[in-house]
Formats: C-alpha cells, sequence, structure tokens
C-alpha cells in the first residue's frame, strides 16, 4: 500500500503554502497518497491554484499582523489563548484531526498548529507527526515572552514548547542556505527549504531586461508602503513583476501568480520581505534580493542569517516614511543591479532544486514507512 500522508499547512504566509504544495505534488508523483488541509480560505483558494483542493481545518487560528507586515504580540497571544482554552475550538480541531490521524501513515504539522502541537506531545498520536519548522521560526516560537514576561516565566513557557515539539516521531528543521541533509540520531532533521524547478536561467537576457520581481505576502496593504515601492524601483529604472494579494486593487499588481518563481529565477533581482522561501529562491537560483523588513520576529532573524551567509542582498526597512523608503529603494535596486551584472551563470540552480525536492521527498516517505501502523 502506497504511503498515506496529511499535510496540514497553516496560511500564515504563503511560504508555508508553497512548501505544501510543491511536496504534495513531489510525493504524488512518487506514489504517495497525499491530503492536505489548511487554516484559511485565502489559504485554500491559493493551494487551488496549484491545483490542489485543501479543506479548511479551521479559521480561528492565525498570528496577527497590521497592514504593515509587523507582527501585533498582544492581539496574537489573545488569538492563540481564545484558540487553545475555548473548546469549541482546538479541542473541536482535535477531535476532527484523530479521524485524519487514524487514516495517515504520517502527519505533517508545517508549521507549529497548536492542535498538532498537542497531538504530536500525546502518546496516542505523537508517533505519527512530524513538525516542520524553519530554524528561526522555533526559535521565535520558543522566545515568544521573553523581554515581555517576567524571565523565570518566559523560560518555562520556551521549555514546555521545545519539550512538546521534541516529543513527536520526527522534526524537520530548514533553511535557505543548509548543504546536504543531516540527522541527529533523535529524530531532528535538516534539509534545504525547498523551491520549484524552473527551466535553465539566462542570466544574460535578465541582466538586460532589468525586471524585478516583487513578491509581498498577504499581510502587506499599507498603501504609502506600495507607493514607495513603486516609486523607488522607478527611480532606478526598474520595470517590476509585482505580486501581492494584499495589493491586487492596484494598477499592475496581481494577486497570484502561479508562476511567479520562474519570474523570480529570470529577474534581475528580486523584493520580498526575508521569509525562508523567498531567499531560497535567491539562494539556489543566484539572484540578489532586495528584503523588505518590518516588525516580524522570525524574518529579522532570517535577514540576520542572509548577511553571515554572505547572500547578495540589500535591507529596506520600513519605517513609515514613503519618501524616504522610495529614496532607499531606488539606491538598494542601482546597487543589485550592479551585483546581477557581475554575477555568474546560474544554471545549475534547477539541478539544485531537483536535489532539494528529492531530499524531502524521500525522508517523508520514509518517515511514513516507519511510523505505526494505521490499521
Amino acid at each position: 500500500m502506497p504511503p498515506r500522508i496529511l499535510y496540514l499547512a497553516t496560511a500564515d504566509a504563503r511560504g508555508h503554502l508553497m512548501r505544501a504544495q510543491l511536496l504534495t505534488h513531489a510525493l504524488r508523483e512518487a506514489g504517495a497518497q497525499v491530503r492536505v488541509l489548511t487554516t484559511s480560505d485565502e489559504g485554500a483558494r491559493f493551494l487551488a491554484g496549484f491545483g490542489i483542493d485543501a479543506p479548511v481545518l479551521s479559521r480561528h487560528y492565525a498570528v496577527q499582523f497590521d497592514a504593515q507586515q509587523n507582527m501585533l504580540r498582544r492581539e496574537t497571544d489573545r488569538n492563540v489563548a481564545l484558540y487553545m482554552f475555548r473548546p469549541e475550538r482546538m479541542l473541536r480541531d482535535v477531535w476532527r484531526l484523530r479521524a485524519h490521524l487514524r487514516d495517515a501513515d504520517l502527519v505533517v504539522n508545517d508549521s507549529f498548529h497548536p492542535a498538532l502541537l498537542l497531538m504530536g506531545w500525546l502518546p496516542l498520536w505523537r508517533r505519527k507527526v512530524v513538525h516542520v519548522y524553519g530554524a528561526s521560526l522555533r526559535h521565535a516560537l520558543e522566545t515568544n515572552f521573553s523581554g515581555r514576561m517576567p524571565g523565570f516565566v518566559a523560560r518555562v513557557f520556551g521549555r514546555i514548547v521545545a519539550w512538546q515539539i521534541d516529543r513527536s516521531l520526527a522534526r524537520i528543521e530548514h533553511d535557505f542556505a543548509y548543504g546536504e541533509p543531516q540527522h541527529d540520531g533523535h529524530g531532528r532533521h535538516r534539509l534545504a527549504t525547498p523551491v520549484a524547478v524552473v527551466d535553465a536561467v539566462d542570466r544574460g537576457d535578465a541582466t538586460r531586461q532589468r525586471v524585478a520581481a516583487v513578491y509581498l505576502n498577504p499581510h502587506f496593504q499599507e498603501p504609502a508602503l506600495a507607493d514607495g515601492l513603486e516609486q523607488g524601483l522607478a527611480d532606478a529604472g526598474v520595470p517590476a513583476h509585482l505580486v501581492g494579494e494584499g495589493y491586487a486593487h492596484r494598477p499592475h499588481w496581481h494577486a497570484r501568480d502561479e508562476h511567479w518563481i520562474e519570474a523570480a529565477a529570470h529577474s534581475a533581482f528580486i523584493v520580498s520581505a526575508p521569509g525562508m522561501a523567498a531567499l531560497s529562491i535567491a539562494a539556489v537560483y543566484r539572484k540578489p534580493i532586495l528584503l523588505l523588513l518590518t516588525d516580524q520576529p522570525e524574518q529579522a532573524i532570517n535577514a540576520g542569517r542572509a548577511a553571515q551567509l554572505g547572500l547578495a542582498h540589500r535591507v529596506v526597512v520600513w519605517r513609515g516614511d514613503a519618501r524616504k523608503f522610495a529614496r532607499a529603494v531606488a539606491t538598494a535596486a542601482d546597487e543589485l543591479l550592479v551585483i546581477a551584472a557581475e554575477s555568474g551563470d546560474a544554471t545549475e540552480g534547477r539541478q539544485a532544486a531537483l536535489d532539494r525536492l528529492g531530499h524531502w521527498t524521500a525522508l517523508l516517505a520514509t518517515l511514513a514507512v516507519k511510523a505505526p501502523a494505521s490499521r
């Protein structure tokens, strides 16, 4: 019997959903049966664009952001608390998920949905649950209350969360810059973040076209930020392919583009917040990237790691002033165009993307076989 995998992809950011659709298609091609669940109607529509039917598990759990992608910590804490302690919310989801777990060999939690954190800790279900997360996300979760609550309370919270995570069958920690797969012998695997496989990149054409591939996740909705970004790229003389659900009503913007990664791989440079998916595309296809940084703890860690590892990038911080932001974007764009013109060929990116997907597919299939029999 082929392995049966349930994949729960949270819709807080589209990177989780992109990873879900990439792995779902790869696993199905390898013979696995994969069902996908998500956490919002918008997330379901996003996945539908990639040919994946993903019912919504629950609409009650979500990290909260403002229109500038600044994380709202108090509102997020309240939302999570209401989700966890109101019986008709998390307990209802656990009740629904128990039937899915009965019919699955493996359940993938991408990333840290509370219902599967609980189920991955309990003896009845934990041998089927694998948590998928970026190292920066786990660190942000475990240190969520640092500096906001007494030190002892914050440390206890972090240890409880870590204990819950580590009780599961396996953990897959991913990063845009990891090399060969690693396993610590205790259920933790390290893999490079998967990216879509596109045709070989012709860097000469990309440089002559001087096109910027822009993707902003749905949390970006502030008009002044979009004004500043558009003006800055125009001042630098850079045409842009603009994708962002929060700006779909604006001229020249697209809500979604299932082929955006191809556009990014053939661009002069990428413009995005420093999510793991965008950084992975930049690393694999050797594209300079302009990182739009807001108050988002996980992405701030990612931006710092990009600097440490020497990824070709520039960081522009949004502080609410569209004119200053436009000038900073224009300066960064000019510098990235120089880097793009001087960079080497990137045709090997396609093979790197194939290798990454292959590592994930093989590992998840192996974990599904090792998990306890469902029937």
